[in-house]
């Protein structure tokens, strides 16, 4: 099974579940300056949105507050099982990013955060295009990531990743169709599970990008 891949991603990942899940599945374990910058960006959203590698469905059920309209999807079976245990009330699908069960300009944004990080570089625009596909002229996506140098690998605890830079990712997400709004980073604080230093990028879907 090649690294990278779909289904490569997805059994790394279901065969740690229940590991990561005790580390990493609430909100309350993540950093208050992850919550904060996806807060941010989920109320100055409108629309329905899509949590794009949501995992157990923390951040999906953190998106659904206030009553918003939310689905996630994730590559890992184990994954998908536990957020519908965990979350009765949200939908969850199984499935690539590079094939979305959703309908053109369907959702109002995207949130991918650090669930592009195991996607090979040559492998991201076709994603991103796909995103730019279900967002509405003028929806937005919000990516979180390792900063560092762009398309650098890593080795990551799970499977194998890629750093990538607000530049970098910027000049993927125009060619997509997107207008970046936003970006920020921040090193790696002492008593932070991560090693590495954090970044995420906020951009905009341009009204002049024909869909696919």
């Amino acid at each position: 099974m090649r690294a990278g891949t779909d289904a490569a991603i997805a059994a790394a990942y279901d065969a740690r579940a229940a590991e990561y899940v005790a580390a990493l599945g609430a909100v309350e374990q993540m950093d208050a300056r992850d919550a904060a910058v996806i807060a941010r960006w989920r109320d100055d959203t409108e629309g329905a949105l899509l949590d794009a590698g949501c995992g157990p469905g923390h951040w999906t059920a953190f998106l659904a507050e206030r009553g918003r309209e939310v689905r996630g999807i994730d590559l890992s079976a184990e994954f998908v099982d536990r957020a519908r245990q965990r979350h009765p009330d949200i939908v969850f699908d199984r499935g690539s990013f590079r094939e979305l069960p959703l309908a053109n300009g369907s959702v109002g944004g995207v949130l991918a955060w650090y669930s592009l990080i195991h996607t090979p570089p040559d492998g991201l625009p076709e994603i991103l295009d796909e995103f730019a596909r279900v967002v509405a002229p003028g929806g937005s996506i919000l990516i979180g990531f390792f900063d560092g140098e762009p398309r650098e690998p890593f080795e990551h605890a799970v499977v194998p990743a890629y750093f990538w830079s607000a530049e970098s990712l910027g000049a993927m997400l125009t060619d997509a169709g997107f207008e970046v709004v936003a970006s920020e980073a921040r090193g790696r604080e002492p008593g932070e599970l991560s090693i590495r230093a954090h970044a995420s990028v906020a951009a905009r879907r341009r009204s002049d990008r024909r869909a696919a």
